[in-house]
């Protein structure tokens, strides 16, 4: 076998990893905790199906990508839940190293490839990136109001922390953001949401 396919390999293998990330969020029905894998699966899907309510015109192909590798660094870095003011002071730096570590496994122009896309998706300065983002802060909404939610109810959450954290998706979608508000709202009339 040559040194890239060995490679990518072995990248392949690695973030298998990240199946075994759970995530705060439960699964629709009240199922078990979502893993990263699965997080990030649903939003590439939500990605192709929802594209028309993006501000701009996208790349989809780019923009599941985007979505498929967003979570990776946390393979190492571990998931840091939405809401908690202490894991996002060392978040930035804990993502940087994973970052580092795991895309430098693959052949270099691969390599520099998905850091870039990684990069894109942090810097929300691109169409692409600024749906992709909707799509990170719609998907757990979603499984969160399919259950009632009960996640934001469990952890004391409030509604001014989900607005906040909604607001942003607006820049890739202002159709998708009026549903937020609405499920905000709900959550809010019957007691889910402080």
């Amino acid at each position: 076998m040559d040194e890239r396919l060995k490679k990518q390999l072995e990248f392949a293998l690695e973030i298998d990893k990240e199946k075994n990330v759970f995530r705060q969020t439960h699964l629709s029905g009240h199922g078990r905790n979502e893993n990263d894998a699965e997080h990030a699966w649903h939003m590439a899907i939500m990605a192709y199906l929802l594209s028309e309510y993006s501000n701009e015109s996208i790349d989809v192909g780019k923009t599941m990508l985007m979505c498929l590798i967003h979570d990776i660094v946390e393979i190492d870095a571990g998931d840091t839940y939405a809401y908690d003011p202490e894991g996002k002071k060392t978040q930035k730096e804990r993502e940087e190293k994973a970052k580092k570590r795991l895309f430098s496994m693959l052949p270099e122009d691969q390599g520099q490839k998905l850091t870039e896309i990684f990069e894109e998706f942090e810097d929300a300065k691109t169409a692409e990136a600024r749906f992709a983002r909707a799509m990170d802060n719609l998907q757990p909404l979603i499984l969160n109001n399919s259950n009632g939610g009960s996640d934001w109810k469990e952890k004391g959450v409030r509604a001014e922390q989900v607005m906040e954290r909604q607001s942003r998706t607006k820049y890739g979608s202002e159709r998708l953001y009026e549903i937020t508000e609405k499920i905000i709202q709900e959550n809010i009339d019957k007691g889910s949401l402080k």
